[in-house]
């Protein structure tokens, strides 16, 4: 199959990539349940696109299913070995593909980066359900936000990536937030409700902790212990067993002479 040639690139340019449905399938022998999974796989050669109806059902080539799996798997080594930042070029020409083909599939880095995180999406998911029936919720609810700093952390850049489209409803990362959220609430719920953590506490905020971590441990990679002990000390805060404290001012706090 052809490389980045000449010829891709000027077929690039022609191609219609922002008219043509573009294909955002799960990857492959994984489940596609969850808000961000973008397409409901009905059979082995057919799926449903996003804006479709329930009903309506489009066929997929296989040539162009095998070319969505090479891209995505190799996506994931790319971005292993280089960050979320590298050249989707470079993903194309492992890929054995064109740049226009790739754009066909994923109309941009968000979109890859979405398609990417679906298996962590997924993990993340089953391991709440699984927690949620722990005989320890706040652990339950620690073990899980562990998780979700691990796998925020597995690419270099997806943290920072993560934590914008929190914010962005525009960006494909986005559509991951609300079933992690509602997955988190419910932990949080169950360690509120047990006295364990303060009831302003919101997952919001816990998600947003829990990327800033990851952030913070993708710019300390001699330190593998600094993600917990940066969560550890968070977590005391949360506690719900703790007196309210007055705020210490700076006369009380600044250092005797």
């Amino acid at each position: 199959m052809a490389t980045g040639t000449a010829a891709d690139s000027a077929q690039t340019a022609r191609d219609p990539v922002h008219t043509d449905p573009v294909p955002t399938y799960p990857p492959i022998n994984q489940g596609a349940e969850g808000a961000c999974d973008g397409v409901t796989e009905t059979s082995t050669s057919a799926t449903v696109l996003p804006g479709q109806a329930p009903g309506e059902v489009r066929p997929m080539r296989a040539d162009a299913r095998r070319n969505y799996e090479r891209l995505l798997a190799e996506a994931r080594t790319v971005f292993a070995q280089h960050g979320t930042d590298a050249a989707l070029e470079e993903i194309a020409r492992r890929s054995g593909v064109g740049i226009g083909t790739l754009y066909r599939h994923f109309p941009n880095r968000q979109a890859i980066m979405n398609a990417v995180f679906q298996e962590a999406k997924t993990a993340l998911l089953e391991r709440s359900r699984e927690l949620a029936h722990a005989e320890q919720p706040c652990g339950a609810l620690i073990e899980w936000l562990r998780a979700l700093i691990s796998h925020a952390g597995e690419y270099r850049g997806l943290a920072g990536a993560l934590m914008s489209a929190s914010h962005d409803e525009s960006l494909a990362l986005s559509q991951c937030c609300v079933p992690l959220a509602e997955a988190g609430e419910t932990l949080l719920a169950r360690a509120r409700d047990g006295g364990a953590v303060r009831a302003d506490v919101s997952i919001g905020d816990l998600m947003q902790l829990t990327k800033a971590i990851a952030l913070a441990a993708e710019q300390a990679p001699d330190d593998p212990n600094l993600p917990d002990r940066l969560l550890l000390l968070t977590l005391h805060g949360l506690r719900g067993d703790q007196r309210a404290q007055p705020a210490a001012t700076p006369a009380a706090t600044a250092p005797t002479s």
